[in-house]
């Protein structure tokens, strides 16, 4: 049985940067007057975790991984969210050294860094017995925040590729190759592994977790170390899902994974996942870039929103599906797919649907407590002021439409307040009930392990296998009676490279993998809505200008 143990905000121990080397820490707090007893250890233990939470999900990370693919954008509506050409740039791969984002991206997983360093020095000099805690405790907590630390490079090796190894607190150090900071991410997970529990609580690292972090490893070599790895990634991958490292199932129901923290559920399905509660730490940033400001009252919560990320368009401004091989995400779900539906709720117990809002959109039903009254539309704020709020799967200033900007046709900077269909596969749940913001972020799914060890084979020619795979998790999605036509078993030759890219966005929508799938099958330079092919390789980031000039020992990558 998993444990749940939350995620402490304190402020305990230093947090360095190690790119602002030169500031002032006024968040630190001594070693020697700081861990006086258990709790203040299992506190200093849980601060980089809040961080990872932070650094995985919200902002940065989120935006580099999401928003510079093919399935969602950021698109300026009217007067809102030109924000000086942020998403122009993410959407249309023109980002420069100079970007916030691209800082970033090197930024968050640095001082995620920096505490594991620090804390890791503080912790393996205490004496465990001394503060009612176990010496196989101490190594357990050692083995967290390498693990921990490992996590953290994989953004920097996946974005960067070749960047400083940091063990020590306040040291510049050079940067490394790929070839040695993918060792050195394979040495500290395999080191620590064994030291890490089969059963762990929730939001904290155990075996399965960081056998996954070696499957995204491998999974990845070929494209960060020229080396493909393959037959290294299907052995730990199957290891995983025979138990190796702890008993893990494909969640039966396909919102389970999404939903896990509701309840007291937990989904057998999920390997780490970071934990939330309603004013402790909070399932917020994805819903608040993404909700329309109306969203309050249609989803019954008091959450502000920025209306700004959705899907990209499936078809154009006439209603023409586009013809792209990439993108259209709302259309790549078959007709049949349970998550395809609309998002509602269907009770009063956290029951809920569908994994999108499309079409108009309608308040709460407060006298029913769960889902929406189709007799109260709400209604638009901006370019739809006093007008139902209808989210279409395109983007043009309809508004204006004959003459007026529709003639601009379809582009980042020609959205409106109704633009794009929004993803709650993260599902907002009544606020009312007592269930808003309650949901984890699984940051790693058994299904992935399955979607990786089936990539592992296809390369290697077993299609059939791979087939077998994709199923096993796949099934969840879809009646029984439609199954036998959407099986890739039953139509094994659907199952295409396209195809498989296709189902990798499927079933990680959101969930911060698409970037670095897409970079992997040779696809991120490719065209998709608004995008046209890459005139150079982008598939790495330039490293930052702020981080050259705070360590003079950088140099840059040669992809600015």
């Amino acid at each position: 049985m998993k444990k749940l143990t939350g995620i402490l905000l304190l402020s305990v121990v230093t947090a360095t940067s190690c790119t602002k080397l030169d500031e002032e820490p006024f968040d630190v707090a001594p070693a020697e007057g700081y861990y006086q007893n258990k709790s203040s250890v299992i506190a200093a233990v849980l601060r980089p975790y809040e961080h990872a939470h932070w650094c995985g999900w919200d902002g940065d990370r989120w935006l580099l991984s999401e928003l510079t693919a093919d399935n969602f954008v950021w698109t300026q509506k009217g007067k809102h969210g030109y924000d000086g050409g942020d998403w122009v740039r993410l959407h249309g791969h023109t980002w420069t050294p100079d970007d916030g984002h691209v800082n970033g991206g090197w930024v968050g997983p640095y001082q995620g860094i920096g505490q594991c360093n620090a804390i890791i020095k503080d912790i393996s000099t205490l004496n465990y017995p001394d503060l009612g805690l176990t010496e196989p405790e101490q190594q357990q907590h050692v083995a967290e925040l390498r693990t921990l630390r490992a996590w953290f490079y994989l953004f920097l090796i996946d974005y960067f590729r070749n960047v400083p190894i940091y063990t020590e607190v306040q040291k510049l150090e050079a940067q490394s190759t790929p070839q040695e900071v993918f060792d050195y991410i394979e040495k500290e997970i395999k080191e620590a592994l064994p030291g890490l529990p089969k059963d762990p609580k929730v939001g904290r690292w155990g075996q399965a977790g960081a056998a996954a972090l070696l499957v995204r490893l491998y999974l990845n070599a070929e494209k960060w170390i020229g080396t493909a790895k393959y037959t290294e990634c299907a052995t730990i991958a199957q290891d995983i899902i025979n138990g190796t490292y702890g008993t893990y199932s494909i969640d039966t129901d396909y919102r389970g994974p999404f939903r896990s923290g509701i309840k007291g559920y937990r989904s057998p399905e999920n390997i780490f996942e970071f934990p939330h509660a309603k004013n402790f730490y909070e399932f917020s940033w994805i819903y608040n870039s993404g909700m329309h400001y109306q969203a309050k009252f249609s989803l019954d919560n008091d959450w502000g929103s920025w209306n700004g990320v959705h899907l990209t368009p499936s078809r154009d401004e006439n209603g023409n599906l586009y013809t792209y091989k990439l993108g259209m995400p709302y259309e790549r779900f078959h007709a049949t797919d349970k998550r395809k539906q609309p998002f509602r709720t269907t009770s009063k117990d956290a029951d809920y649907e569908g994994f999108f809002l499309i079409g108009q959109q309608y308040t709460w039903n407060k006298t029913a407590g769960f889902g929406f009254d189709s007799t109260k539309p709400v209604n638009g704020t901006e370019e739809y002021n006093g007008k139902p709020l209808i989210f279409v799967d395109q983007v043009a200033r309809f508004s204006e439409k004959p003459g007026g900007r529709w003639a601009e046709g379809s582009h980042v900077i020609t959205g409106e307040e109704n633009s794009g269909v929004r993803l709650l596969k993260f599902p907002w749940l009544p606020m009312s009930q007592g269930f808003f913001q309650f949901n984890s972020a699984p940051e790693i799914r058994l299904a992935e392990i399955y979607y990786s060890l089936a990539e592992c084979k296809y390369r290697a020619g077993d299609k059939a296998g791979a087939a077998a795979l994709l199923d096993a998790v796949r099934k969840r999605n879809f009646p029984d009676a439609a199954w036998p036509a959407v099986s890739f078993v039953q139509n094994l030759g659907t199952l295409t490279d396209d195809e498989f890219v296709a189902e990798l966005g499927r079933e990680f929508l959101g969930e911060r993998h698409r970037r670095t799938d897409l970079v992997r099958w040779n696809r991120f330079g490719e065209a998709w809505w608004d995008k046209g092919v890459d005139s150079k390789d982008r598939s790495v980031f330039p490293i930052p200008a702020r981080a050259l000039n705070a360590n003079p020992l950088l140099k840059p990558n040669g992809f600015e």
